[in-house]
C-alpha cells in the first residue's frame, strides 16, 4: 500500500502483544475531516491502538501511519507537531498556573497559536491565572482540550475524555468536536465508552472487542440498515441460520444482531420483535465472525 500523506492516521493490519493481550490485524482509517469514535469495553484494545497512534509504541507487525508516516519516525516529532491529544485524565504540573504551562508547552509547536489558546481558554471558561491543582476535573480537560487544538493540530486524540464529566460539559465538548471538524481540515479519533456520544457526532465507528476489529464503517450504515430481532427461545436456530453479526440467548428468549433490517422483518417480522440497530446494541452483541452462531 502507498502511503497516503493527506490521511491523518491508517491502520494497516497492525498487530501488538503484551503479556496476557493481544491486538491482533486492526486495520481501519482515520480519514480527513471526520469524527472517527472508538469503542469497545475495558480491555478490549482501545488503549493500545491509541498508542500505536501516538508512536509510544511500536506494532510487533502490519503498520501505523500518521499523515503517510510512521509515527515514531524522527523520534515522531513530525507526527506529534500535527496531532493533538487529550488523555481520560489530563497530567500537567499540578503547582504551576494555566498560562505558564502554556509557556512551557508552546515551544514544542512551531505553528502554537497564542491568540488561538488565549480565546479557547475564554470560550471555556478557563481562568489562566489558576493554578492547575485548582482545577475541577472537567476544567481540566476542558485546558488540556485548549493545549491539544492551540497548535492547529489536524488530528485529534481523544482517550475517554467525557467519562464522569456532567451532562452540560459533555455536551459543550461534543459541539466543540463538531465544530473543530467544521472546515473539513482536521478530524478527531474519540475513544469512549459512553456510546450515546458516538452516535449524536461520530461519521464512522470502530468496534473493538478481544483485540480484533469487528466493525470499521459508517455509523449511518448501521442506524439505516442494522436490526435487532428479539423473539422466543426457540427462535434460536433459524436466527443462527441467518448468519448474525451476534446473538445472545437467556430463559426469557434470544436476540440476534443482522446486518439487513429489511430482509430481517421479511423472515422474523410476524414471529419476534425487529427494531432499528443502535449502537449501544451494536456494542452488547456484535462478536468476531468465527464466535458467531451458525458459522464453522
Amino acid at each position: 500500500m502507498v502511503p497516503d500523506h493527506d490521511v491523518p492516521l491508517e491502520f494497516c493490519a497492525a498487530s501488538k502483544a503484551y503479556e496476557g493481550f493481544a491486538l491482533k490485524g486492526a486495520t481501519f482509517t482515520v480519514p480527513r475531516g471526520y469524527i472517527v469514535g472508538l469503542v469497545g469495553p475495558n480491555g478490549a484494545g482501545k488503549t493500545t491502538l491509541i498508542r500505536l497512534a501516538l508512536g509510544l509504541a511500536g506494532c510487533d507487525s502490519g503498520a501505523v501511519r500518521a499523515f503517510g508516516s510512521d509515527p515514531r519516525a524522527d523520534g515522531g516529532a513530525a507526527a506529534r507537531a500535527r496531532i493533538g491529544f487529550v488523555h481520560e485524565t489530563p497530567a500537567s504540573y499540578d503547582y504551576l498556573s494555566v498560562e505558564r504551562v502554556a509557556a512551557i508547552v508552546a515551544p514544542f509547536y512551531r505553528a502554537w497559536d497564542a491568540a488561538l489558546f488565549d480565546r479557547l481558554l475564554a470560550g471555556f471558561g478557563v481562568p489562566r491565572r489558576a493554578r492547575v491543582s485548582t482545577l475541577s476535573r472537567g476544567t481540566r480537560v476542558k485546558f488540556a482540550l485548549a493545549l491539544a487544538m492551540s497548535h492547529h493540530a489536524e488530528l485529534l486524540v481523544l482517550d475517554e475524555p467525557t467519562t464522569g464529566l456532567d451532562p452540560v460539559f459533555r455536551n459543550e465538548l461534543l459541539a466543540r468536536l463538531s465544530a473543530v471538524i467544521g472546515d473539513g481540515r482536521a478530524s478527531v479519533l474519540f475513544s469512549t465508552q459512553i456510546v450515546g456520544d458516538l452516535q449524536r457526532i461520530a461519521d464512522f465507528i470502530v468496534l473493538v472487542r478481544d483485540g480484533r476489529v469487528l466493525f470499521n464503517g459508517p455509523k449511518d450504515d448501521i442506524l439505516d440498515r442494522w436490526a435487532v430481532v428479539r423473539g422466543a427461545p426457540g427462535l434460536e436456530v433459524e436466527l443462527a441460520a441467518a448468519s448474525p453479526r451476534g446473538m445472545a440467548s437467556s430463559r426469557r428468549g434470544v436476540e440476534a444482531l443482522l446486518e439487513d433490517g429489511e430482509e430481517a422483518r421479511r423472515r422474523f417480522g410476524t414471529r419476534a420483535l425487529v427494531e432499528n440497530a443502535t449502537l449501544e446494541d451494536v456494542v452488547l452483541l456484535c462478536r468476531e465472525p468465527s464466535r458467531r452462531e451458525g458459522q464453522a
